[in-house]
């Protein structure tokens, strides 16, 4: 297995598909690599893509909010990635096929990382991971275990951004995050 290093270096000179000719920057992730929380969401916006760093924009912002509710900090106590790494042209979805294309990137980010909790942000990495019909709407917040590993979904921050009605299942959401980041995580919480 790569280290850290090789693999960021291996990522950053990808042209597995045709994002690599539109990118500014390719967005690896962000945040403690010895993380026992990961949040993945699905790839790169206009902010990230300048960046080179997973949500940075409105979304990023609210996503820092709602992660200070939980006591979490993308800097002190979880690792952030995207399924894809550079931004698909004017936000659109990630095709499949891109998907596909970043999927061994983010696998090795996970098992450098071996996280406990992992929490995907949106349906499209909902989709990816926890399985491929998943229903943001009726399985937000639900728990999946995959070899060992807690796997949920809460709303993509961008989405709560154009609907505010969402934004107290997300609160309730959180709240249950963090009882079960609480009896899963021994060092999450701890002083650093």
């Amino acid at each position: 297995m790569a280290s850290w290093t090789q693999l960021e270096k291996a990522c950053k000179n990808c042209t597995k598909c045709p994002l690599h000719e539109t990118r500014t920057n390719v967005v690896f992730g962000t945040g403690r690599t010895d993380a026992e929380i990961m949040l993945i969401g699905e790839g790169p916006g206009e902010s990230e893509d300048l960046q080179g760093e997973p949500f940075v924009g409105k979304a990023g912002q609210l996503l820092d909010d709602m992660l200070k509710l939980i006591g979490l900090d993308r800097k002190l106590n979880v690792y952030i990635a995207n399924i894809v790494k550079c931004r698909p042209p004017h936000n659109r979805d990630p095709l499949f096929s891109e998907q596909d294309a970043c999927m061994d990137w983010l696998r090795n980010q996970y098992a450098l990382v071996r996280p406990k909790v992992v929490i995907c942000l949106g349906r499209i990495a909902a989709s990816a991971l926890i399985h491929p019909d998943f229903k943001i709407t009726k399985e937000h917040g639900k728990w999946f275990v995959k070899d060992g590993v807690k796997f949920t979904a809460i709303y993509h921050p961008s989405a709560l951004l154009r609907d505010e009605s969402k934004r107290p299942e997300t609160f309730v959401d959180l709240k249950n995050i963090l009882q079960v980041v609480k009896t899963t995580c021994t060092n999450t919480y701890l002083p650093i």
